[in-house]
């Protein structure tokens, strides 16, 4: 019985040794936005034509307290407050037709078949989302408590 024990005491303590050797892996980085990081840098390239084509997005913003949309005019490259919230949104880009290829985002025509505006949304001055509002798929986009925010259309430049 003494044998026995011994060799299952050896057992487990040859067990835990083989666990705590195992190589850990580093813990996953979140950004400010909850957002997986990835090795590589994500780039947004903006085609020239796609630059001068438009000059602005109008994004809705529901107060969902006070069940109110309203639709805002934001040129691109600026910074809006919304009225009457702590809300802020920073057009950094829009892409008429967004593509994805490897790490690069662009547009792969000026035609509005997937029209995605990169925003960066601040709540009192803090990040509460950076990334992007798809006018095709505004239920897939950023979630916050209070507020909606959805890419409703853009505005040409002629």
């Amino acid at each position: 019985m003494q044998r026995l024990l011994c060799v299952v005491v050896l057992v487990l303590a040859v067990a835990l040794t083989g666990c705590q050797q195992k190589e850990q892996k580093p813990p996953l980085k979140i950004d400010a936005a909850g957002s997986h990081m990835t090795k590589k840098e994500e780039a947004v390239v903006v085609p020239d034509a796609v630059k001068t084509a438009w000059k602005a997005v109008k994004i809705a913003v529901l107060d969902k307290a006070n069940v109110k949309e309203t639709v805002y005019t934001i040129p691109i490259g600026s910074s809006f407050p919304v009225p009457e919230s702590p809300m802020n949104i920073k057009v950094e880009a829009f892409l008429p037709s967004f593509i994805k290829e490897g790490f690069v985002m662009t547009s792969s025509s000026n035609e509005l078949k997937n029209p995605a505006v990169q925003v960066k949304i601040t709540e009192s001055g803090n990040i509460v989302y950076n990334g992007w509002l798809f006018a095709r798929f505004p239920s897939n986009t950023f979630i916050h408590p209070n507020y909606g925010f959805t890419l409703v259309d853009a505005v040409s430049a002629k």
